[in-house]
């Protein structure tokens, strides 16, 4: 009986991280319409307001562990907050306001190549033969993918449709997949619920310190005219990217991380990408040329088997995508 039990628990995982990575996708439809009414900073910043409000009752459950941390694992967390929580959160948001959504999304999924050759050169990982290979047609497909008009890139990155949006894009998906390194570094020396929460913390200390360099910690920055006269539109986006696309995808995707095998992870994983896509595309319409739709399902498929053949040498799932 027991044994059935933990099958049909070990079954779900799978399905809780496509519901986690699915609920993630849907940021985009609170991002794109708070770029309109606040700074990219600015949104990020409360963003970790609002998800350290939801997470502080595990913070606090765990303060007990914190003298157990030692400063290798602190050093990990602070990268990982800054790279991944503020930093990389920051490029997000900037390439959605400057890019094509839906290219944004799709070429993200670059971030799990970055991460797996940042494990190789920080812990010494294993890379397999066929790793290079699927990579090598993830970048590739990537590159086309970021192209709008590839046959006038002989003459000029403008008219060939290269954005700063795709810059920003690019940019995030480096510091997502060094924070996701950096992710696997921490939960080597905290439990994961802390190590969730606490991220978020210093993610928020790292975007205060980020918004008073700039000048933007007062009142008007924090919240602009634009966001007074769309006060309901202000708060209600924020609630939902906090909670339906932050707090809530975060729980449901580890705890089904932690039954699920890293390979079967990586194909479910693909949800976010698939939600994302039917919003930028649906709602917001950010369509795509045919040879993007060709490079984006490229790109997933190759990244999805890179995972897959890195499952057999890496030493723990949990590195996958941590807390991005």
């Amino acid at each position: 009986m027991q044994g059935n039990h933990a099958t049909r628990r070990t079954n779900y995982g799978p399905w809780f991280v496509g519901l986690g990575a699915a609920l993630w996708g849907t940021e985009s439809a609170w991002r794109i319409p708070l770029n309109r009414l606040f700074d990219a900073k600015v949104i990020v910043f409360w963003e970790h307001v609002l998800i350290l409000l939801m997470l502080l009752p595990l913070l606090i459950s765990k303060l007990t562990d914190l003298p157990r941390i030692n400063a290798r694992t602190w050093g990990y967390l602070i990268f990982s907050a800054f790279a991944g929580s503020a930093v990389g959160t920051i490029f997000f948001t900037l390439a959605l306001k400057y890019g094509n959504p839906t290219v944004v999304n799709v070429i993200l999924n670059i971030q799990p190549v970055i991460s797996t050759l940042g494990a190789f050169f920080l812990f010494g990982d294993r890379l397999t033969p066929r790793f290079f290979f699927y990579a090598g047609i993830a970048i590739l497909a990537g590159i086309f993918l970021s192209v709008e008009h590839p046959t006038l890139i002989g003459e000029s990155f403008e008219k060939a449709g290269l954005n700063l949006g795709t810059g920003y894009a690019l940019v995030c998906a480096l510091f997502w997949g060094l924070s996701t390194v950096a992710g696997r570094g921490t939960m080597i020396g905290m439990p994961l619920r802390l190590a969730a929460s606490l991220r978020i913390a210093v993610g928020l200390i790292c975007m205060t310190l980020i918004l008073f360099i700039y000048g933007k910690l007062n009142r008007v920055s924090l919240w602009p005219p634009a966001a007074q006269a769309h006060m309901t539109t202000a708060i209600v986006a924020f609630l939902l990217l906090a909670s339906i696309s932050g707090g809530i995808p975060l729980l449901i995707y580890f705890e089904g991380l932690r039954l699920t095998r890293a390979s079967t992870a990586g194909y479910f994983e693909m949800m976010q990408t698939l939600a994302a896509v039917f919003i930028t595309w649906g709602f917001f319409h950010a369509a795509l040329h045919w040879h993007q739709v060709i490079a984006g399902i490229v790109l997933m498929a190759a990244v999805a088997m890179v995972q897959r053949a890195q499952a057999a040498v890496e030493p723990s799932p949990i590195e996958n995508d941590f807390l991005r």
